[in-house]
């Protein structure tokens, strides 16, 4: 098979929930990040072979995202591209597929990324409504909850999924609001020494006070203590333990990489930036969907013919305290390491719970995070991966260069 190699890889800053970035599209944060991945890189737009993104909540945004980000970032409106939706996995799908075309020779050059706004996530009238209904019976829901954030099979949030894993793995309060605040002060001090700004590319938003730049992530709280978390109140259950505070948010944002095959990185003279040696995926029970990375990243390691203990630096999404708490713990019965060997490499700039966790764009951002990290830090190899709502995982193992 032909190797894979990253030569180029940004996100946008993390937008609050109805923050700086509300007013920006998810189309439009795309585009900005792929810009500025051609620029970055020296690629010819023309070069591109297809582009491909993933977004959760689509409805709204008009016919094919990922076309539309294509075009507006510049590419010939003769290379193809197509959106997909792997909810939590879907910006991280969208890379392994990238990746499995430039495998078999299909493509050379591959664009792929994720987007997401969730300010601007409409409410859903369901398709009765075309039929006539009785007068009161007039009713919408929330496009975020329905799409994004409950199992349809379950009809449970998947916050009662965590509850239902910290439960599984006697996961306490404490030792989840611990975990939070670990992750907001990790991305606190990397963001106060600059280690975001390697990777963010700043959005230019107008608005009715004029024009302002974001060039820092919005829901980082610098000063977050624990007696804060320990005031907050439980969201799901009435006697459970998962808040507001030890989970991400709903948020903002975009990421993209340029997936290049060898043959292309010589012709075109690029520069590697990582190589990507081995990906995965796999099937937990939906009511545990938090788990989801152990078996993705199992076969993820599997495939590579690599131990966790040969992973540098771990990145996994956090959707939940007590669901990435899980997953260090069934890791490391898995694995033949202790849970606090797998916490020192794991999330080392803090995660979706500090930085926030926009559903599509997710899954490219970590990917983005852990890239740079491993060559900021001079680290050989880093896994990263998510759970996924449905009760799955996806997971990519990748070589610095």
């Amino acid at each position: 098979m032909n190797k894979v190699y990253i030569v180029a890889a940004c996100r946008t800053p993390v937008g609050r929930f109805l923050g700086a970035l509300k007013t920006v599209s998810a189309v439009e944060l795309a585009a900005l990040t792929v810009r500025h991945n051609l620029q970055q890189a020296g690629i010819d737009p023309a070069w591109i072979d297809e582009v491909i993104c993933g977004c959760v909540l689509a409805a709204g945004q008009g016919m094919g995202p990922a076309r539309q980000v294509a075009l507006r970032a510049g590419i010939p409106v003769q290379k193809p591209a197509y959106t997909l939706n792997m909810i939590c996995g879907s910006g991280m799908k969208s890379i392994t597929e990238g990746a499995i075309h430039i495998q078999s020779g299909y493509a050379d050059l591959v664009v792929a990324g994720g987007m997401e706004n969730m300010s601007q996530a409409p409410f859903l009238l369901r398709g009765e409504i075309r039929g006539g209904m009785k007068f009161g019976a007039f009713s919408s829901e929330d496009l975020i909850q329905s799409d994004g954030l409950t199992d349809p099979l379950l009809h449970i949030p998947m916050g009662e999924t965590a509850e239902a894993i910290a439960a599984h793995e006697q996961i306490s309060r404490a030792e989840q609001d611990q975990y939070a605040l670990d992750s907001h002060q990790k991305a606190s001090a990397a963001s106060r020494a600059g280690h975001f700004a390697e990777e963010i590319v700043p959005v230019t938003v107008s608005g009715k006070r004029g024009v302002s730049v974001v060039r820092e992530d919005e829901q980082i709280r610098h000063d977050l203590s624990a007696d804060q978390l320990a005031a907050l109140k439980p969201a799901f259950r009435r006697d459970g333990s998962v808040t507001a505070g030890n989970a991400s948010g709903l948020n903002d944002g975009a990421a993209s990489v340029i997936l290049a095959s060898a043959r292309a990185v010589a012709q075109y003279g690029l520069r590697p930036l990582a190589e990507i040696v081995s990906f995965g995926e796999g099937g937990v029970d939906p009511a545990m969907m938090g788990l989801g990375p152990l078996p993705a990243m199992t076969c993820a390691l599997r495939r590579g013919r690599f131990q966790l203990s040969d992973m540098a630096r771990l990145e996994i999404n956090e959707a939940f305290a007590a669901q990435v708490l899980g997953v260090v713990k069934g890791l490391a019965r898995e694995h033949q390491m202790t849970a606090e060997e797998i916490a020192a490499r794991l999330n080392v700039n803090g995660g979706a719970i500090a930085l926030g966790h926009p559903l599509g764009s997710s899954g490219t951002r970590i990917v983005v995070s852990l890239l740079h990290a491993l060559r900021r830090e001079n680290k050989p190899t880093g896994l990263a991966s998510l759970c996924i709502g449905g009760g799955m995982g996806i997971a990519l193992i990748m070589k610095a260069i």
